[in-house]
C-alpha cells in the first residue's frame, strides 16, 4: 500500500479562498479540480439544460401525446437502487404531469435476468399498455424492444449504461452514452436521466398550452429520490451530479421528502435533518438494494411511492429485515470467498492480476457485494459467481465483478468474449462494475482469460493499492464543528470525501467489537491525543506510523469528540 497526497493547485485554492470559501474547503475543492466558486453554485438554474440529451425532444413529444390521449404507460424498472428510484421518479413525475394510467413492472433478478426481455415486453402488453418506458436499462435490450414494437407498443428507452454494437429500435432513446449525444454529464445516473425526461416533458406540455411557468407542476420534490439513486449507484459526482445531490440533500434536511425516505432514515437509525451522502450510500441505498437481491424490488419501489406514513414505516421495516438477512448471507459468503481467493496464491506471493471465484452454494443476489469486499482487501479486479437459480438455467453461472482504477471491467469482458467465443453468454456494465453470465463448464476458461487480460493491461504501479489523501490536517481544524461542515458537503465517487495523512505516534491499541475485528487506537496528532478506529483491521501498528484517515465525531453522554476513521497505514 502506498499513501500519496493529492496535488493542490495553489492558484485555484487561493482564488476559492479569496471568493469567500473556507480555507480548508478551498484546499479540498482545488485538489478535486474545482477552479472557481461558480462551480460550487448548486442552484437549479446551474443544471445542464435537457436539450443537450439526444432523443429527449422525441421522448417528450411521445410522452406528451400519451398524457394528452390518456394512454396507458408502463415503466420497466431495474432491481437496484438507481432503478428503483428512477421508477419512483417516473411514476410520480408522469402522474404529476397529468398521466392518468401509469404503472410499473420490475424484473426478477433470478427468473427474468437484467433489462427489458421479450417475455417482459409481453407482460407489459398483457397489462394493457400502450407505451413502454425503460428506466436504468434498455440500451442493450435489442430483442426486448423488437418484441415490444412487434406487439404494437410505443417504446421510450431511458438509460445511462454503455451501449453495445447494436442499438435497439425504440421510438426514442435518451442515454448520454449513446453515439452522437453531446450531453456534458456522461456519468449521470439512470434516475437523473428520467428526471431530465420529465423536465423536457413538462416543457413540451407547456408549449402545448397546458400551463405556463407560473402554473406548471413543480418537479423539484423528486430531487430527493434523484439524489438517493445517484449516490447509491456510485456514478462519478461531476458538477451536474453534485448539484442534483445537493438539491436533494437540502430538501431532506428541511424535512421535505417522501414518506418512504423518511421511514428509511428512521429504520436505519439515521437523522434526516443532518443527512449526508454517506447516509444514501451506506444506510438507505443498501436497504433498498437488499429487496432486489433477496426478495422483490417491488417492496423498495412501493416504499418510495407511498404517501402514507404508516405504510412507509411498515415497508421500511421489511426492507430493514431483508437487509439484515442480506448481511448474514454476505458474511458467510465473504468468508468462504476470501479463503478461496487467498488460496490462489502463497502467503509470500502477490495475488494473481485478476481473481474469479465460484461456489455452488453462493447466493447470486450478493455476489456483487462479496466481489467488492475481496477487491477492497486484495486490490485486484474480482469476479464472484453463483449458480443460476432461474428455471432451466442450471448450466449457467451468474457473476458480478468489481474493478480497480486502470482496469475497465466491461471492456475486459468484451475482450474475453472475443477471444473465447461461447464462454460468456452475455455481459454488461461500467468501468468499475460489471456483470456476466458464463457457461458452467466455461468457468476455468473465463478465470484464466480474465487474468490474462489483467496481466496485459495492469502493471506494478496499478496493482499497488494507493490511498490518495489531502495531506496533513492542521490542528485548528480538528474540531467537531469543522467535521460537521465537511459532512454537509457533497462527496462521493470521483469527488472523494476528505482523507488526511500524517505520521502519528501510537499510544495504545486494542481489538474491539463482538468479533474483536476492529482496532481501537489512541494516537498523538500534532501534539494532541485523539481516538482512532480501524474497522475490519486486526494487525497491531508500530509505535510511529503514517496513517490515512477520515474525520468523524464520536458522541458520548452529550460530549462530542473528533475521532479518526483509519483508511490505511504505510508501514
Amino acid at each position: 500500500m502506498k499513501i500519496v497526497a493529492r496535488d493542490i493547485p495553489p492558484r485555484a485554492a487561493w482564488a476559492l479562498e479569496q471568493a469567500g470559501v473556507h480555507p480548508l474547503l478551498a484546499r479540498l475543492y482545488a485538489a478535486r479540480g474545482v477552479l472557481g466558486k461558480d462551480e460550487l453554485d448548486d442552484g437549479l438554474a446551474r443544471l445542464l439544460p435537457p436539450a443537450g440529451l439526444k432523443g429527449i425532444d422525441e421522448a417528450a413529444r411521445l410522452l406528451a401525446d400519451a398524457v394528452q390521449h390518456h394512454r396507458r404507460m408502463v415503466i420497466v424498472a431495474d432491481y437496484d437502487c438507481d432503478g428503483a428510484t428512477a421508477c419512483a421518479v417516473g411514476v410520480r413525475g408522469l402522474r404529476m404531469l397529468g398521466g392518468r394510467h401509469v404503472d410499473y413492472l420490475v424484473p426478477d433478478r433470478i427468473t427474468d435476468g437484467y433489462g427489458l426481455t421479450a417475455s417482459i415486453a409481453r407482460r407489459v402488453k398483457e397489462r394493457g399498455a400502450d407505451v413502454l418506458i425503460t428506466v436504468d436499462n434498455g440500451i442493450a435490450s435489442v430483442d426486448g424492444v423488437a418484441e415490444a414494437k412487434a406487439l404494437g407498443l410505443t417504446v421510450v428507452v431511458t438509460d445511462h449504461h454503455l451501449p453495445g454494437p447494436e442499438l435497439p429500435t425504440a421510438d426514442a432513446i435518451v442515454n448520454p452514452n449513446q453515439p452522437g449525444c453531446t450531453f456534458n454529464s456522461k456519468s449521470i445516473a439512470g434516475v437523473g436521466v428520467m428526471f431530465y425526461v420529465l423536465l423536457a416533458l413538462r416543457a413540451e406540455l407547456r408549449a402545448r398550452g397546458l400551463w405556463d411557468q407560473a402554473t406548471q407542476p413543480k418537479l423539484d420534490p423528486l430531487l430527493t429520490l434523484v439524489a438517493l439513486g445517484t449516490v447509491a449507484d456510485v456514478v462519478r459526482l461531476d458538477a451536474n451530479n453534485r448539484r442534483l445531490v445537493a438539491q436533494g440533500l437540502r430538501r431532506i434536511r428541511a424535512g421535505q421528502m417522501p414518506a418512504g425516505i423518511a421511514a428509511l432514515f428512521h429504520a436505519a437509525g439515521r437523522k434526516a435533518n443532518v443527512a449526508t451522502t454517506f447516509d444514501f450510500g451506506f444506510a438507505l441505498g443498501p436497504r433498498i438494494n437488499a429487496a432486489g437481491r433477496l426478495a422483490d424490488m417491488t417492496l423498495g419501489i412501493e416504499c418510495l411511492l407511498t404517501d402514507d406514513a404508516g405504510r412507509a414505516a411498515e415497508l421500511a421495516g421489511q426492507l430493514d429485515a431483508i437487509n439484515r438477512e442480506r448481511r448474514e448471507i454476505e458474511g458467510g459468503m465473504r468468508e468462504q470467498a476470501m479463503l478461496m481467493a487467498e488460496s490462489l496464491f502463497q502467503e509470500d506471493e502477490d495475488p494473481p492480476p485478476a481473481i474469479s471465484v465460484f461456489d455452488p452454494d453462493f447466493h447470486e443476489g450478493v455476489v456483487g457485494i462479496v466481489a467488492s469486499r475481496i477487491k477492497d482487501k486484495l486490490h485486484r479486479p474480482t469476479f464472484v459467481f453463483a449458480a443460476s437459480s432461474a428455471p432451466g438455467k442450471a448450466h449457467e453461472l451468474k457473476g458480478s465483478g468489481r474493478s480497480i482504477p486502470g482496469f475497465h471491467l466491461r471492456d475486459a469482458l468484451d475482450l474475453v468474449a472475443k477471444r473465447h467465443p461461447g464462454v460468456i453468454l452475455k455481459f454488461g456494465g461500467h468501468a468499475m462494475a460489471a456483470g456476466c453470465t458464463v457457461a458452467a463448464d466455461g468457468f476455468e476458461v473465463f478465470e484464466k482469460a480474465l487474468a490474462q487480460v489483467a496481466q496485459e493491461w495492469l502493471d506494478a504501479s496499478t496493482l499497488t493499492r494507493r490511498i490518495e489523501t489531502d495531506g496533513p490536517l492542521a490542528p485548528e481544524y480538528c474540531r467537531a464543528d469543522m467535521v460537521d461542515t465537511l459532512h454537509r458537503e457533497v462527496w462521493g465517487q470521483g469527488f472523494a470525501p476528505p482523507t488526511f495523512s500524517e505520521e502519528v505516534q501510537v499510544l495504545s491499541q486494542r481489538l474491539v467489537g463482538e468479533a474483536k475485528n476492529h482496532l481501537s487506537i489512541k494516537i498523538i496528532h500534532q501534539g494532541n491525543p485523539v481516538d482512532a478506529i480501524w474497522f475490519g483491521h486486526t494487525e497491531q501498528l508500530p509505535a510511529r506510523v503514517l496513517l490515512a484517515f477520515r474525520l468523524d465525531v464520536n458522541e458520548w453522554k452529550g460530549e462530542r469528540k473528533v475521532q479518526f476513521l483509519v483508511e490505511g497505514a504505510q508501514l
